[in-house]
């Protein structure tokens, strides 16, 4: 295509890039093509928009712009561990196979994935190790474990299912503590801190270094 507009969007630790030549089609809509591409960002994987002079060594993936210097916007991944992958007509589900539900954008499919499989062999193990299954957890890591368990106050190599079987013991005592009290203020439980955290991250502003007072929090565990 002479022309193509990206958006994103994420779910879990992947992305999806969809790449659409509409522009660049007549006005009737013929020669129309909408691809996607799916990555996930390994350990050191990102996107960087940078001039044509100042493209990273370690892009591997670049789309140009049209413009006069053109700018890039590189996939960057120095250790190699990120993926993509260009999706054809033939694939039945465009997100990888044995990753649950986002948490952060898909938070009640998220919950009863977790609260409905507490038989599962995974809850047999810590919590901080059961947290890291992206089958339950999709898009925790390490950092966002660690915040959620200290914010939680829950010792990290508590057993996973007993840890959770409190929060659905929680959650079926809810209604009846409705009944009793009309306004009860509650502290988030560790399922919903897995929605949360995610969102605080997203709201932390480019410019904010790691001196600045959020994100020095986000690090105090």
């Amino acid at each position: 295509a002479k022309a193509y507009t990206i958006r994103a969007e994420a779910r879990g630790k992947e992305m999806a890039l969809t790449l659409d030549n509409k522009l660049s089609c007549s006005a009737e809509g013929s020669g129309r093509n909408v691809s996607r591409i799916i990555f996930h960002f390994g350990m050191s994987g990102r996107f960087q928009f940078t001039t044509e002079a100042d493209v990273h060594k370690h892009a591997h993936l670049m789309f140009r712009t049209d413009e006069t210097p053109a700018h890039v916007l590189s996939f960057v991944d120095v250790r190699r561990f990120g993926t993509w992958r260009p999706l054809t007509e033939s694939d039945g589900e465009e997100w990888s196979a044995g990753r649950g539900p986002d948490p952060a954008f898909e938070y009640a499919a998220f919950r009863h994935n977790v609260l409905a499989n507490l038989t599962s062999s995974v809850f047999n193990k810590p919590i901080c190790e059961a947290m890291l299954n992206q089958e339950f957890f999709n898009g925790i890591g390490n950092y966002l474990r660690c915040e959620i368990l200290f914010r939680a106050a829950i010792p990290p190599f508590s057993k996973a299912r007993d840890v959770l079987q409190a929060v659905l013991a929680a959650e079926d005592d809810k209604p009846k503590k409705a009944k009793k009290s009309v306004s009860s203020s509650s502290s988030p439980d560790l399922l919903q801190l897995c929605h949360d955290l995610p969102h605080e991250v997203l709201a932390l502003s480019k410019f904010e270094t790691r001196a600045s007072g959020r994100w020095a929090r986000m690090r105090t565990c």
